[in-house]
Order: C-alpha cells, then sequence, then structure tokens
C-alpha cells in the first residue's frame, strides 16, 4: 500500500492511497466472507452464499465499500504519523476508483489544525490597571448583612417611603378592571418596589384604614400590549404601615448571621471575602491583559470551514438561550437583523478560536499538561458547585465522555493561564477614573 501527502491551500492535506491488486483481491475476499455472515439469502445458509450470489443480492459496490471501511482507517493512520499531521477533523473521502484486477486509488482529503506563531508570548513586561477594594467597602457589607435581618414591626403613623405597606388595590383602564390587576393583603415594600411608576410614591403620606384612589400611566414598553401607554386608576385600602426595624452592626448581629463569637470575627471573615475578591479580578485582569498582548502579535491563518464550525455551534447555544427565555428566533432576527447577528457571531467565533489554538500551542511549547490530580481538583469543584459528592460526577463522566474533555479543557487552560501570569512582568498601576 502506498500512501503519499500533498499540502494544500487553506490548511488541507490531500492523501493519496493506492492499493496493489493482490492485497485488493485478498480484502474484497475477505469483505464477502464477513458481509455472507451478516445477510440472509433465500436457499443459503448464513456464510454459505457464493461470492457471485452476494454480488447480485448487495452489490459489488457495497463490498468495495466495505473494503476501503476496513483498510483506509490504518492507511489514514500511517499518513498522519509519518507525516506528523495534527488534523481537527475526520479524514473524507473524495474519490475512489476501485476495478478488481487492477491496483485501487483513493483520493482523501483531512483538515489541519492552523499554524500558530508567536512574536513573544513570556518575559513581556506590562501594566495592568490594579483593582482595588473600595474604602467603604465593609461598611456596605455590614449593611447588607444587616438589612437581611431587618424585621417589620406595625406602626401607628402615616407611611414614608422606608416602609412596607399591607394593602389591598384594584385596577381599571377606562373604568374596565385589569385583568390580574387587582389584589388583597399585598405586602409592598415602598423603597423597593417593582410597581410600574409613580404607584409605591403615591402611597407614602398615608395611614392604617384610609381608603384612595391613584393615578398612574403604563409604559410605554409594558409587556402587555393592551395597557402600553395607557392612564390607569387603582382604589386603594391601606391595611396596615409596617416600619422596617434594622439590628444595630453590634456582636449580636454577628451571632445571627453565622458561627462568629464578635463583630471582629464577623469583620474579619468579610475581610478575606473581600481580599480574595480582588485578587480573583487582578487575576482577571492580568490574564486579559496578557493575552491581549499575545493575540496582537500572534500570527495565524485560521480556515473558514474551522470558523463557520465554531460560529454554527454558537448560533446553537445562542438559539437555545432565546428558547428558554421564551422570545422566538424570528423575533431576534427582526430586532437585531440577520446580517448583524451573523457578523457578531462570527467575530465571536474567530475570537475562540484565537484564544484556543494560542493555549493549546502554549500549552505544547512548554509541555505543560492536564495530570490525573488536575482532573480530580476540577471534579472536586464541580461537586462543590453542584452541592453533591465525587461519585456523583465520576458516574456522569463515565456517562458523558464530552463532560471529562470539558474538565480536561479547563484544567489545561487553568494551568496556561498560571504560566503565562508567572512568566510575564506585571506592573500594577492605579485604575483610571471614569
Amino acid at each position: 500500500m502506498k500512501t503519499t501527502v500533498e499540502k494544500l491551500e487553506n490548511n488541507m492535506v490531500k492523501v493519496d492511497i493506492e492499493i496493489d491488486a493482490d492485497t485488493a483481491e485478498k480484502e474484497y475476499s475477505k469483505a464477502c466472507k464477513r458481509l455472507a455472515q451478516r445477510v440472509n439469502i433465500p436457499g443459503f445458509r448464513k456464510g454459505k452464499a457464493p461470492r457471485a450470489i452476494l454480488e447480485k443480492n448487495i452489490g459489488a459496490e457495497s463490498i468495495k465499500r466495505d473494503v476501503l471501511d476496513s483498510v483506509l482507517p490504518n492507511a489514514f493512520a500511517k499518513a498522519i504519523s509519518e507525516n506528523n499531521l495534527n488534523i481537527i477533523t475526520e479524514p473524507y473521502l473524495e474519490s475512489y476508483n476501485f476495478e478488481l484486477g487492477k491496483p485501487v486509488t483513493v483520493v482523501a482529503k483531512m483538515e489541519l489544525k492552523p499554524e500558530v506563531k508567536f512574536e513573544q508570548y513570556k518575559d513581556m513586561e506590562l501594566e495592568v490597571e490594579e483593582y482595588k477594594t473600595a474604602p467603604d467597602a465593609m461598611d456596605k457589607e455590614l449593611n447588607e448583612l444587616a438589612e437581611k435581618f431587618t424585621t417589620l414591626e406595625k406602626a401607628d403613623k402615616e407611611s414614608t417611603d422606608k416602609d412596607v405597606v399591607l394593602m389591598d388595590f384594584e385596577g381599571s383602564v377606562d373604568g374596565k378592571l385589569i385583568d390580574g390587576g387587582a389584589a388583597k393583603n399585598y405586602l409592598l415594600d415602598l423603597e423597593h418596589s417593582n410597581f410600574i411608576p409613580g404607584f409605591a410614591e403615591q402611597l407614602v403620606g398615608h395611614k392604617a384604614g384610609d381608603e384612595f384612589t391613584i393615578d398612574v400611566t403604563f409604559p410605554e414598553n409594558y409587556h402587555e400590549e393592551n395597557l402600553k401607554g395607557k392612564p390607569a386608576q387603582f382604589k386603594i385600602t391601606l391595611r396596615e404601615v409596617k416600619a422596617k426595624i434594622k439590628p444595630e452592626i453590634n456582636d449580636d448581629l454577628a451571632k445571627k448571621v453565622g458561627k462568629f463569637k464578635n463583630l471582629d470575627e464577623l469583620k474579619a471573615d468579610i475581610q478575606k471575602y473581600l481580599d480574595n475578591t480582588a485578587k480573583i479580578e487582578n487575576d482577571k485582569r492580568s490574564a486579559n491583559k496578557v493575552f491581549d498582548a499575545i493575540l496582537s502579535k500572534m500570527s495565524v491563518d485560521i480556515q473558514d470551514t474551522m470558523i463557520e464550525r465554531e460560529k454554527q455551534a454558537l448560533v446553537a447555544d445562542f438559539k437555545q438561550k432565546v428558547a428558554q427565555s421564551g422570545v422566538t428566533w424570528e423575533d431576534v432576527l427582526k430586532q437585531d437583523g440577520a446580517e448583524k447577528i451573523d457578523k457578531e457571531l462570527r467575530e465571536e467565533a474567530i475570537s475562540r478560536i484565537k484564544n484556543s489554538l494560542m493555549m493549546s500551542e502554549i500549552a505544547k511549547l512548554e509541555n505543560i499538561q492536564v495530570t490525573a490530580q488536575d482532573l480530580e481538583q476540577k471534579i472536586g469543584e464541580m461537586a462543590s458547585l453542584y452541592q453533591t459528592d465525587k461519585d456523583t460526577i465520576f458516574r456522569e463522566i463515565r456517562k458523558n465522555t464530552a463532560l471529562i474533555q470539558s474538565l480536561s479543557q479547563q484544567a489545561l487552560s487553568q494551568k496556561v493561564t498560571k504560566f503565562l501570569i508567572d512568566n510575564n512582568k506585571i506592573k500594577f498601576v492605579a485604575e483610571a477614573k471614569k
């Protein structure tokens, strides 16, 4: 069997394979025996039908295809190995000439991974805007915790915009009741109302027992077509005014929040969270800066077929998210335009491919590999995320091989990212004022 490889444009290679006549004849006979065991031919037991009968019933071309299916994988593997081809798609058969008694010729094509060339990816000096925790971050965190433990207390007073009210309401437009526009004993936080603009504001200054009517206008972009921009009236019966009782930020609050003995322990835990948040953000900024610097000087010629495959994968993900949101794909196309969406997804596809090629090439150059310990760590992270145990994740992996590939890629990406941050000189500078 002879195999020759010719490199073509657009990261493609052509593989010419020649199988000598004797080998082709032997493989054809083997295929006949294999197929005879699989098919039922009237008048013959399985495996006993003569070759001529077999050819008549299933066709010589089907037998030839079976021969090619049998011998080509090894021929392709040999061509890939001997020529050090880094293929990204399965080889596909373009043409073949199979005539018994003569050498069989096959023409196949393979798509190669684009070659990546770096100007520099190590020992760069880069400036990164440093993220710093806001001076009032601790106070904000403590106040948010205090608000979570805020209680409501019935108050005999006029309502303010900081209170919560218990009410009955009934809405109408043009004298007709609004479908779903009425409720009894409804609790509304006047400070954080999600009602239409102007509703909560008009409930301020009233006491329990007050009955009154307020006028509002539905927004032009309201989700119900028949209410868009319409003036409406709501009859209100205010049943109770409830004042918010926010606890003091002290040792008692710390004990309510968690297993803290006092406020100092709670503050130490918050500070640890704030410091970790800052580190994660600065690591992210550093990585992005390094990636941008490498990509700006990286040369790679990505073939359109590769871009199209990635784009179609993005389209499928996009459509799935759209479907989950309850909006139709046609609505999205109408709103944003097919041309704009196609352009944006193509740009995203190119960006993803470049990033992926960059990461894999650096991993290859620096011999960065994913170990069993790396995968075990990722599995542990996944188990923690989904609040389950590692064994459950292992069982899922056995059922879904794509999952282990995804975890491996994540682990490799993290290791390459760490390598790049460690091997480039990052200088943090003050964040630009916005």
